[in-house]
């Protein structure tokens, strides 16, 4: 069987790609049905893009290399086509849209797009032999206990990364980029709960309070922070699992915006007599001020703390230094960083620089975005880079 394009995987990147490449173009993906990331994402009703997304958002050895594709199809451009399909949404946070009924609505929309351009879908697919003659690929497909052989003009590899193997997840885009002689970055699980030895913050599991948090490298996060029985989690520990380092810290500062040492003071001299237990649980949970109270010295009222002691108090409120065994890993992670390494790939086009009609999009490739539908606009982004330069190249 011939095809102009032949797509690997039927996730967000791989749809919106087919959905855009033009005539003779076949997706196939192993899974019973498409879009399954896409699906339970966001609580079911899919964090499909970020009004603030910029390259500024991304983890890449080249910082740059997503900047093109970001710029030429902007989430402006996808919410337009969400619109199009009258896809009720809102802004829950931080600039995060969600549908407002259902994550099915994304899938359902992508299908139709794909249906409408031609491109034809296969699942129950399972890939085996890519080969290249210099021309065109041939690729060996297993589907409903036949073997098909599928010759195409251009590869598109858009299987994702690691990332929830219980879902079928492989690291099946490291290997086509190995079988073609493209590196590949390390990889590691990211947007990821952190662990902790000895169930140390067991006791406060299902806390939940705001908090700054920061890696030794990259940004501070103002979001939640969540206590777990295996660890640290919520939205700020997340952001901060793509910036850490097995080993290194991770700083907390539980006021995040107060001038503490100051607020204390004013404490003070107000309600001097308060036990100083009791003015921290009005600031931080119960639980939270129990636990601390076991490595600080909480005893006694305002009255009776210095400003040495206040200051003290403060600087180990806003700079808590918690450092994890690791994470939960690929099982819970949300996306793989590292992946296809860029500088074999072109920022443009999505192509490999080595082999012509051969394409890494989404997941797969070493950018990673952070929480709150950034990944999404990446799928979208390097799926149209590529889809643009396939129209481009016409038939093969």
């Amino acid at each position: 069987m011939d095809v102009t394009t032949l797509i690997l995987g039927a996730g967000a990147a791989g749809l919106y790609c087919a959905a855009h490449a033009g005539p003779g173009t076949l997706v196939v993906d192993h899974a019973r049905a498409p879009g399954e990331k896409i699906r339970i994402s966001g609580g079911g009703r899919c964090n499909f893009t970020n009004l603030h997304c910029a390259p500024e958002a991304f983890v890449s050895e080249n910082p740059h290399f997503c900047k093109s594709a970001l710029a030429r199809h902007t989430q402006w451009n996808f919410l337009d086509l969400v619109t199009r399909h009258r896809i009720a949404w809102h802004e829950k946070t931080l600039g995060q849209l969600f549908c407002d009924t259902s994550a099915r609505q994304i899938i359902d929309m992508l299908l139709a797009e794909c249906r409408a351009a031609g491109a034809g879908l296969w699942l129950n697919t399972q890939v085996g032999e890519i080969d290249h003659d210099g021309s065109r690929f041939t690729v060996t497909l297993e589907r409903e206990g036949r073997r098909r052989v599928v010759r195409a003009a251009a590869l598109v590899v858009a299987t994702g990364g690691k990332s929830i193997p219980g879902m079928g997840a492989t690291g099946l885009a490291y290997d086509i980029a190995a079988r073609f002689g493209l590196a590949v970055t390390p990889t590691r699980a990211g947007l990821v709960p952190f662990t902790f030895d000895k169930g140390r913050f067991a006791a406060l599991a299902g806390v939940s309070l705001p908090v700054r948090a920061r890696a030794a490298r990259g940004p501070a996060f103002d979001e939640a922070l969540l206590f777990t029985h295996r660890g640290l989690s919520g939205p700020a520990l997340l952001q901060v699992s793509n910036y850490w380092t097995e080993g290194a810290p991770v700083s907390l500062d539980l006021a995040p915006g107060a001038a503490l040492f100051d607020a204390l003071r004013a404490a003070r001299h107000k309600a001097g007599r308060k036990a100083l237990r009791t003015h921290l649980g009005h600031r931080l949970p119960d639980r939270l001020v129990a636990f601390l109270g076991e490595t600080l010295d909480l005893s006694g009222n305002l009255a009776d703390c210095s400003d040495a002691r206040l200051h003290s108090l403060a600087e180990a409120l806003q700079g808590w230094q918690v450092t994890p065994t690791g994470t939960e890993g690929y099982r819970t992670a949300e996306v793989t960083l590292g992946g296809v390494a860029t500088d074999g790939l072109s920022s443009k086009t999505m192509q490999a620089k080595a082999v012509a009609g051969l394409y890494f999009i989404g997941e797969g490739v070493d950018v990673t975005g952070w929480l709150g539908g950034y990944n999404f606009q990446w799928a979208w982004s390097s799926a149209h880079a590529a889809a643009m330069d396939l129209r481009r190249r016409g038939p093969g």
